[in-house]
């Protein structure tokens, strides 16, 4: 607390102190800290205008990038912050939401789950195996699976949830919109997971990333600019009328095909062997259509 507010440690004992005297059931642990008795309730917090418009904008986030489930409780959660605040400030906020608008540029899969994020939530924190069925990419079979979840994360367009799964008996990745069904059991986790970022950081660690530079005409860098982070953007340099765009991918392959979309205005400074997969391309789309 006292790294939060940037005070002393004097001053937090102090203001404890006061709380106690204020008859405020407070209550301390030696290595845990302070604690409000169980089952006392603050009066409502009072938040500052510019908070008020953050909650309103980030509300506008959670109704396109969330589930129904996780839409509707922090929907509910507004109408408590909204409950607190002055007259003059719930005006604004009414008035500020029609304002802003997130508009998607990916529709979500219309058969996915309406719940999944709050199902897989509540499966992290009470540490209790979940039982799923899930299609995966460019597949109609169904498999039935027990996972682990480890945590989840929103990343191009879709959420995903990193998840120890026993049928594999590996960690594996699964995208939240193509679980089909979704079940909490009784059992509890028979491993012990590292938190969300350790798994990420040893994942990328472990797997080897390309490097690739490659010259952009600044033409055309300006359109790809929202699409650069997909591939593993690192870095760009200013060159005269050029962009030297660096990247670090772990899908090559996938990364040419992109290329492909500007080639004509761009040039493969490394690695070389990209330019054979280029050429290939390219040839492979001339006998498709008979060029």
């Amino acid at each position: 607390m006292a790294d939060r507010f940037d005070i002393s440690l004097r001053t937090i004992y102090r203001d404890i102190r006061s709380l106690e005297e204020a008859g405020i059931p407070l209550y301390g642990e030696a290595g845990i800290g302070y604690s409000l008795v169980d089952g006392y309730r603050l009066p409502p917090v009072m938040f500052t205008r510019d908070e008020a418009m953050t909650f309103v904008t980030a509300e506008k986030f959670m109704e396109q990038f969330t589930d129904v489930a996780t839409k509707s409780s922090y929907q509910s959660a507004m109408y408590k912050m909204k409950a607190v605040l002055r007259n003059d400030e719930k005006d604004l906020v009414e008035n500020i939401g029609d304002s802003i608008e997130i508009r998607k540029r990916a529709e979500n899969n219309p058969k996915a789950l309406t719940n999944t994020l709050d199902r897989l939530l509540q499966s992290i924190s009470e540490k209790c195996i979940v039982e799923i069925s899930y299609t995966a990419f460019n597949s109609k079979d169904k498999t039935q699976r027990r996972i682990e979840p480890v945590g989840i994360y929103y990343e191009n367009l879709f959420w995903y949830v990193i998840a120890w799964c026993h049928l594999r008996n590996e960690y594996r990745n699964f995208r939240t919109d193509r679980l089909l069904n979704i079940t909490i059991t009784d059992q509890k986790f028979e491993k012990k997971h590292p938190t969300l970022k350790e798994y990420l950081e040893a994942s990328e660690k472990e797997h080897k990333l390309e490097t690739v530079v490659i010259s952009v005409s600044k033409k055309i860098s300006p359109y790809i600019q929202s699409e650069k982070y997909r591939y593993g953007f690192v870095s760009e340099i200013d060159e005269g009328d050029n962009t030297i765009m660096t990247f670090q991918t772990m899908h090559p392959d996938g990364f040419a095909r992109w290329l492909l979309m500007f080639a004509d205005q761009a040039q493969i400074i490394e690695p070389i062997y990209m330019k054979a997969q280029i050429r290939e391309l390219i040839d492979g789309i001339a006998k498709s259509f008979n060029f």
